[in-house]
């Protein structure tokens, strides 16, 4: 059984995959930034050519490059947010080669992130956002698609994952300011300045979905993570059914937790 752990900002997924992993010991977890089969967020997707000029560029740490890099059909993932580094412009160069943010067209998108679901093994895994998250703001904030669009889409993710033992647990929230509250204090540093926040904020702000809106603020991206998330719940209910879990966000425990 594979478990993908779903949720708006906020929601307490990181909390949960941990809560996983405790009791599925033999289960390999995969966050964010980890070279995952299944996802790239905070990964560079480069062919073989950059690749090799990516290494030339950044010669003296070329070794940590190549250790972490992985080759996978015809391509390389690099999980550069894992590689410390003070080389200046590393982590800005490597960020433009994600996928994600409308850096790719839209079909170059879909074909990559539905051949990666279906040659995935489906080996015991735990995936964080895996699914959603980043899929879904790229399409919502970057490509301004509509929701039947993309519902359509997972139609076709659904049919990639044909064959895996899966189980998708989403985390519904029901207070998106407190949630939004409690996920600005957490990541703060530890004199009480902001550093999630402020980025999440660009991120919304200057996003084509914002600019052909005409929304912006702090009221307007409580009213985008609302409708993200009644987006996912129709993908939920409508596309995967009972292969979907959904649980109150913080308001689970080890005990109640249905798997």
């Amino acid at each position: 059984m594979n478990f993908f752990v779903e949720g708006i900002q906020g929601s307490g997924k990181s909390t949960l995959v941990k809560t996983l992993a405790g009791l599925l010991p033999e289960h390999i977890v995969f966050q964010e930034g980890d070279v995952s089969p299944v996802e790239l967020a905070w990964c560079a997707y480069v062919d073989r050519e950059k690749y090799g000029r990516l290494l030339e560029k950044y010669a003296p740490i070329r070794q940590e490059i190549e250790e972490r890099s992985v080759c996978e059909e015809g391509h390389v993932i690099i999980p550069y947010t894992r590689i410390l580094t003070d080389l200046p412009g590393f982590h800005k160069d490597l960020e433009q080669y994600e996928i994600y943010n409308g850096r790719t067209g839209l079909e170059e998108f879909k074909q990559i992130v539905l051949s990666r679901y279906k040659r995935w093994d489906g080996q015991d895994g735990i995936f964080e956002c895996s699914l959603f998250q980043n899929t879904i703001e790229d399409m919502i904030l970057f490509r301004c698609m509509k929701d039947e669009e993309i519902l359509d889409f997972y139609k076709e993710v659904k049919d990639s994952l044909e064959g895996k033992i899966y189980r998708i647990i989403y985390l519904e929230t029901r207070d998106f300011e407190g949630n939004l509250n409690a996920i600005r204090k957490e990541r703060s540093d530890d004199a009480g300045n902001e550093m999630w926040f402020p980025l999440m904020m660009g991120y919304f702000n200057d996003s084509p979905y914002a600019r052909e809106t005409g929304e912006s603020g702090e009221e307007a991206l409580l009213a985008h993570f609302k409708h993200r998330q009644e987006l996912e719940l129709r993908i939920c209910r409508e596309i995967f059914g009972d292969r979907s879990k959904i649980q109150v966000s913080r308001k689970w425990d080890a005990e109640t937790l249905q798997l």
